[in-house]
């Protein structure tokens, strides 16, 4: 099983031709509301590519929460772990443009709630192979979550977004760090891949570097290094991608494939969301990673 201590958020998705600057107004042509979330949706990707999925986390008491809960559920992902807050759920205001690039605002809501993990959460956390966090809950939240996962042997696997400093505690805990090219930068202060992947290896024992078209880099302190290349895709929406590929990669770690397998095994995942739009409604399933694999 693998446990994802996440966010859950509504993401409020406004398409345009090109996105707006500074001061600017711009007319868009379609709104839609999508279930997200960083957490959730790496929990809806990793039950998808077919792994056994419980997430920790909590939503409002509102509409949104309810369809929250039901698009979860309905995915296969466990809800036990799913706590109700009084209030409203969080939000993601999206900006996608014509050509699939995006930029986002989120607001917590519920998620600002979770100051750490439940005794419930603790024994998910234990029993799972894999621990799934990011940084849209509260850092302090986030590191008991990870310490919790070291304490009782489970991996680690940490996607850092929104990029902020992240404390030293944190970092021990995390047993693979999963940052696109930005937040590598923003981590390291180093920029070029190459580069900031030797300086995250001083942190923590793997890192996989997400490029976009570029595919992704991997690296792990016994001196494996590897480069897996994106598949050519004309991208529609790359809102999911590094939730795709985070989701795929656990599920494939977890199942026991080597490295090279599961970064292609997840790279064919990410491949396969960005051109859908959404978030959770655009990852793949399972045959669909396969066959696109054959």
């Amino acid at each position: 099983m693998i446990s994802v201590f996440g966010s859950a958020n509504m993401d409020l998705v406004a398409y345009v031709a090109k996105a707006p600057g500074r001061g600017e107004t711009v007319t868009g042509h379609r709104f839609r509301t999508v279930p997200g979330g960083k957490g959730a949706n790496q929990a809806i990707a990793a039950a998808r590519a077919g792994a056994e999925v419980a997430f920790l986390g909590a939503v409002g008491d509102d509409g949104f929460g309810a369809e929250l809960r039901a698009t979860l559920a309905a995915a296969g992902v466990d809800v036990r772990g799913l706590r109700e807050v009084p209030g409203p759920s969080g939000i993601a205001h999206i900006v996608v443009d014509d050509d699939g690039g995006n930029s986002i605002i989120v607001v917590p809501g519920a998620n600002g709630a979770v100051t750490g993990p439940s005794g419930a959460d603790l024994a998910a956390i234990a029993g799972s192979q894999a621990l799934l966090l990011q940084l849209e809950l509260p850092l302090p939240a986030v590191t008991a979550a990870a310490q919790a996962g070291q304490v009782a042997g489970v991996p680690v696997i940490l996607t850092p977004a929104p990029a902020q400093p992240l404390p030293d505690e944190l970092l021990e805990a995390v047993t693979m760090i999963v940052p696109n090219e930005h937040e590598a930068a923003a981590i390291t202060g180093v920029t070029g891949p190459e580069a900031a992947l030797d300086a995250l290896l001083d942190l923590v024992e793997e890192a996989v570097i997400t490029l976009g078209a570029a595919g992704a880099l991997y690296g792990a302190r016994t001196g494996e290094r590897l480069r897996v290349p994106a598949a050519e895709v004309k991208a529609v929406d790359t809102t999911a991608a590094g939730d795709t590929f985070v989701g795929a990669l656990a599920a494939a770690r977890a199942e026991g494939q080597p490295v090279a397998a599961a970064l292609r095994f997840a790279s064919a995942a990410a491949a396969l969301s960005v051109q859908r739009e959404g978030a959770s409604t655009s990852m793949p399933t399972r045959p669909e990673i396969d066959a696109s694999l054959l």
